[in-house]
C-alpha cells in the first residue's frame, strides 16, 4: 500500500499580500476570490492540492492588520488561530510595499512558531532591494526557509510547493482526490458574486455588503439556477447597488454568472436582488449564519 502524506498549511500575511492568488496557483484552480482591494478574504477558506502521494490543505486566511470593527477583530483572530492550528505556516510578504512594520509584528505575535518566508511579487522590485529585505527578515530564528516567488506568474511557486510537501506528516488524505475546496457550493457561489461587487463598486461600500445564496437548484441538463441576495447595512446603500435603471446590479450579475459558468463548465441562471439588514456588520449571529467568517 502506498504511503500517503497530508497536512494543513496556513498562508498568513497582510491584506493584499497575494495569499488568495498563491492558494489558487498551488491548487491549480480558483478556490479563493481575488481583487486589488484589501480585506477581500473574510473567512478561512481551504484549498486542497495534490502532489503525488501528498495532499496539501492550504488555509487562505484574512489579511492581518490593526482592526477597528468587531468583525475585523474576528477576521484577524481567525488568521492567527489558523497559524496556531497548522502543521506548517507560510508568511507571505508583498516585497513591493514600502514598509514592513506589520510583517514584523505578525512574526512577533506568532511567538516561536516556525515560519516559511515567501517573498512575493519579486518581479516588481530591484534585486538589490529584494536581497536587503530578505536579510532584514533573516534575523528571526523562527524563519526556517525563504522563497522568492511571484504568486501571479507562478515563478518560484513549484519550489515552495515541493518544500511544503516535505513538511507534511504521514497520514491518510482528509479529502477525496477530486475535491479542491471545503466551501459548499452555495458559499462558493456567494463568494464569486461578492468578488464582482468588490471589483465593480468603489469606495467602502463593498465592505458593508455580503452575498447570501438563497436558492441553488440544479437541473437534469447540467445547468443550475441560483438566487442570491446582496445584503446591505442601510437603506441608502440599496440604490447604489442597483444603479441607474438597475444597470449596476445587471452588470454585476452578468459578470458573476459568466465567471460561475467558466469555473463550473455548465450554464448558470443567476438572479440577484438587494435587501437591507440594518447594521449587520455588528451582529455576530449573522456572520456565522451567512458564512461570512468561519470563526471569531
Amino acid at each position: 500500500m502506498t504511503l500517503q502524506y497530508c497536512g494543513f498549511v496556513a498562508i498568513l500575511g497582510e491584506p493584499n499580500a497575494g495569499k488568495s492568488t498563491l492558494v489558487n496557483q498551488i491548487v491549480g484552480s480558483k478556490v479563493s476570490i481575488v481583487t486589488p482591494k484589501v480585506q477581500t478574504t473574510r473567512r478561512r477558506i481551504l484549498g486542497i492540492a495534490l502532489r503525488g502521494d501528498h495532499q496539501l490543505i492550504l488555509m487562505d486566511t484574512p489579511g492581518i492588520f490593526t482592526p477597528n470593527r468587531q468583525m475585523e477583530k474576528a477576521m484577524v483572530k481567525t488568521a492567527y488561530q489558523s497559524g496556531r492550528d497548522a502543521d506548517c505556516v507560510v508568511l507571505l510578504i508583498d516585497v513591493a510595499q514600502k514598509k514592513f512594520d506589520g510583517c514584523h509584528e505578525i512574526i512577533k505575535k506568532l511567538g516561536g512558531k516556525p515560519l516559511i518566508l515567501a517573498l512575493n511579487k519579486v518581479d516588481l522590485i530591484d534585486p538589490i532591494r529584494l536581497l536587503k529585505i530578505s536579510a532584514d527578515f533573516a534575523q528571526y530564528p523562527q524563519i526556517t526557509d525563504t522563497f522568492m516567488i511571484s504568486a501571479l506568474t507562478g515563478d518560484g511557486v513549484d519550489d515552495l510547493t515541493s518544500h511544503l510537501c516535505k513538511q507534511m506528516p504521514q497520514g491518510p488524505w482528509h479529502y477525496p482526490e477530486d475535491q479542491i475546496t471545503d466551501l459548499p457550493m452555495r458559499l462558493w457561489a456567494a463568494e464569486i458574486t461578492r468578488e464582482q461587487l468588490v471589483l465593480q463598486l468603489r469606495h467602502e461600500l463593498p465592505y458593508e455588503t455580503y452575498v447570501e445564496t438563497e436558492k441553488w437548484e440544479p437541473f437534469d441538463n447540467g445547468s443550475v439556477k441560483v438566487n442570491q441576495a446582496v445584503v446591505v447595512a442601510r437603506d441608502a446603500q440599496k440604490p447604489i447597488i442597483l444603479g441607474k435603471k438597475g444597470q449596476q446590479i445587471k452588470n454585476i450579475s452578468m459578470k458573476a454568472r459568466l465567471e460561475m459558468e467558466r469555473l463550473l463548465g455548465h450554464p448558470v441562471h443567476l438572479l440577484l436582488f438587494v435587501k437591507v439588514t440594518d447594521d449587520w456588520m455588528n451582529k455576530i449571529n449573522i456572520w456565522h449564519e451567512a458564512g461570512i467568517i468561519s470563526e471569531g
